[in-house]
């Protein structure tokens, strides 16, 4: 996104963004000890914004911040994604490369986690990241959200709605949103 407004936002940590106009890059972080650290420093956000009520606690069943980033960091199908505004993390994404399964539609891509801390919403700065994303990993894609969770429903469907110039099947299944398609046809 390019442009000079002159938006602030606040980090978690309490510095200052003054200009969120700049450019939004996307890094691999396999095999980042700091990218890791950071991730499950930001990750109580991501869980209290998946489903309000759905997870109330989800450490009591095993679901925890340093479990999940070792699973991701260990997983040789997963790319962790850091999501950067010039040289600060503001965000991460999972993608999931895609493994043969009998119940769900072959993809060659999955978005299994996506975030961007609070402070940085509504700035445009999740729809350059996840352009990004897309592009560097062509192909037919996956994105799932919880139904209670309006905030995010909205954000991918007006997200993948404009990536794909329209061109996505949507379906709601057992309580989750999904839409396909594929990020090669992209329409310019």
């Amino acid at each position: 996104m390019g442009g000079n407004s002159a938006v602030r936002a606040v980090l978690p940590d309490g510095r200052l963004i003054r200009d969120c106009s700049v450019t939004i890059r996307v890094r691999d972080v396999q095999g980042s000890h700091s990218a890791q650290l950071w991730i499950k420093s930001v990750y109580p956000d991501y869980v209290d914004d998946l489903a309000p009520g759905v997870f109330p606690e989800l450490e009591e069943i095993g679901h925890r911040a340093a479990d999940q980033c070792a699973h991701w960091f260990g997983d040789s199908s997963a790319h962790p994604l850091i999501i950067l505004q010039e040289a600060t993390p503001v965000g991460f994404a999972m993608v999931a490369k895609d493994r043969p399964s009998l119940w769900l539609p072959r993809v060659d891509y999955r978005m299994e986690d996506f975030f961007i801390v609070r402070a940085c919403r509504r700035l445009g700065i999740g729809e350059s990241a996840v352009q990004l994303i897309l592009s560097r990993f062509a192909g037919r894609w996956e994105i799932t959200q919880y139904l209670r969770n309006t905030a995010a429903v909205s954000f991918w469907r007006r997200v993948v709605a404009r990536y794909t110039g329209g061109n996505y099947q949507e379906r709601i299944v057992n309580d989750e949103v999904r839409q396909v398609f594929d990020s090669a046809l992209k329409v310019r």
